[in-house]
Formats: structure tokens, sequence, C-alpha cells
């Protein structure tokens, strides 16, 4: 089960699935016209939804000797004039790391790699950087010049956009699909739910329980929104019972207190980006960031005990 989940799936829906990003990517069109016309129209905006996928990984991922990133962190010191996109992912980022006082980082590639997260989900092949894994580097360490649309890294590190690519992809998805009104996007559980369903209803989607795979913690409505949902279980390192994918910048280790925090959000790159953020910073202080962004939450502690923002409602 994914970490969330779209329930109740209608027999009249257009959904269709692909392999995007090391997950799967499930799109589902209800309501449309089944004129020929029409559903060439849906198709071919669903096409562009999946290359969106593809756009992104290959501009943002650190996993790809060839990608831009990659080529950015090969370069320190200098100015390094980037894309639009890589620009503008790499600003968001260090905003949420200003905001966060570091607790979301940017920077954490390098011990990322040394954590064994080195793997190319698509060829297999492991892909290093050979940066040392400094603490001392932080997101203070990345340098931009809007003007010139230009990135400077004063010291060698590592760039992972893990938190907030996979959520632009589905932001920029979102946008192809927006003529058709009423759809879900689903990229391994980061889901956006556009209009109604097929039973012209608001969505539900179900939020999987941190510690019974096959159960739900609870499900929540949702139009017109994204949710993204982090938990302790998703990638272990090696058989560690307690380290994971989300890194504490300020220790080296992964956080405790929480296990999972779901965060619903306006686009899916926010809702991704601020529950990371969320998961480091523990429950008081995850919610307090997460109510002064005005944003939907709950967060789960290791005792199973919930905690949820201002607004957030179980259906």
């Amino acid at each position: 089960m994914s970490r969330t989940a779209l329930d109740g799936v209608p027999a009249s829906a257009a959904i269709s699935s692909r392999p995007r990003m090391g997950t799967v990517v499930t799109i589902q069109v209800v309501g449309h016209d089944r004129s020929q016309r029409a559903r060439r129209t849906r198709d071919q905006a669903v096409d562009r939804a999946y290359a969106w996928f593809d756009r992104v990984e290959s501009i943002c991922t650190r996993f790809d000797a060839t990608s831009e990133l990659r080529r950015l962190c090969a370069t320190h010191g200098e100015d390094v004039v980037v894309s639009p996109m890589l620009f503008e992912t790499v600003r968001f980022a260090l905003a949420v790391a200003e905001e966060t006082h570091g607790a979301f980082d940017p920077t954490v590639g390098a011990r990322m790699e040394s954590r064994g997260f080195t793997r190319d989900y698509r060829s297999g092949a492991v892909v290093s950087s050979e940066v040392l894994a400094e603490r001392e580097v932080s997101y203070r360490d990345v340098v931009l010049n809007a003007s010139a649309r230009s990135i400077r890294l004063e010291r060698a590190l590592v760039l992972d956009l893990g938190a907030v690519a996979k959520g632009l992809a589905i932001d920029m998805a979102v946008q192809e699909l927006r003529p058709l009104a009423n759809f879900a996007v689903d990229a391994g559980g980061d889901v956006y739910c556009a209009g109604h369903n097929d039973h012209e209803l608001p969505w539900t989607i179900g939020i999987r329980h941190p510690r019974e795979p096959q159960a739900l913690l609870t499900r929540v409505s949702l139009t017109d929104a994204a949710l993204c949902t982090s938990g302790d279980y998703e990638r272990r390192v090696g058989n560690s019972e307690s380290e994971h994918h989300v890194l504490d910048p300020s220790t080296g280790v992964s956080p405790r207190e929480v296990i999972s925090a779901s965060v619903i959000a306006p686009s899916a790159m926010v809702a991704d980006a601020l529950g990371t953020a969320a998961f480091v910073l523990g429950c008081t202080e995850g919610l307090a960031l997460l109510e002064r962004q005005e944003l939907r939450a709950c967060l789960v502690n290791a005792q199973l005990v919930r905690h949820t923002t201002p607004g957030w409602i179980d259906v």
C-alpha cells in the first residue's frame, strides 16, 4: 500500500499508470466528454503531464551524472548560470531552509550518499560524487544571483532536491491537466486532487498507518490541493531499525520523535518540503511551523499519538 491511496476508484474514470521517478505515477480523470475529440484532448494532456516527471528528473536528480544538478555540484566557488527550472527549485529549497532555520537543508546530498542512498533506480548503478560528507556544510553555502540566474556553491557539496523535485513534477503535471477540471495525480502516495470525483464529491484520500502496512491511519477529504506524507518506514538505511531517508541536518541522523507527517497544501512541492521539515522539527515545533503557514497537517509520534493543526478533519 502506498503512503496515501485514492479511495473508491470509479469504473467510468479514465485511469493510467506509468513508472516515473522511481515510483508509479497514476493519473485519473473523471467527468470528461466521451467524444473522440475530447478523448484525444484528454490523452494529450495526460501525456504532457507524464512528460513533466521526466523533465524534472533530468534536471533535478543527483543520481545521474548528466543531470543539470550534478553538473552544478561538480563546480564550487564559481557562478554557474542554470536553467529557470533548476534556479527556481533551488531558490524554493533555500527559502524553506531559511524559514525552518536549517531543519530542511538541500545541501545534505553528500551525507545521504554516505548513508547508502547512492543507487540509480533505473540502472542499478551506484552513483557517488566523492564529496566528503561534512556537517559544517549548509544552505548558507549556496548563493543565488537572480539577475544573472546563477548559482554559486561556496564549498564542495552535493545538493539533494529529493524533497521538492517530485512535488514540483506533480505541480507541473497539474497545470497540464487543469483544463480537464476533475482529476487526481498520485505519485507514489504524494497526491494532488482537483475538482470532484465521479460521484461529484470531493476526493477521499487514505493515509497509511505508519506501523500497520495494510491498514489506514485515517482518511481525509481533498479538492484543489495536495497531500504529501513522509514516513520513517519508507526507505531504511541498511538493516537499521531507526535510520531512514529523512535526515536531521543538525545531528546527521534520522529524527526519532515523528514517524509520519502528512501535510495538505495548495501545491505538492510545498506539502512535500514542509512535511519533511516538520518531520525533522518534531511535533511541537513542526506543528508551529505548519500553523504559521496556515496548512492542515497530521503528525504521528513514536507512541502513535496524533498531533493535528486546526482545520484537519478526518472523514
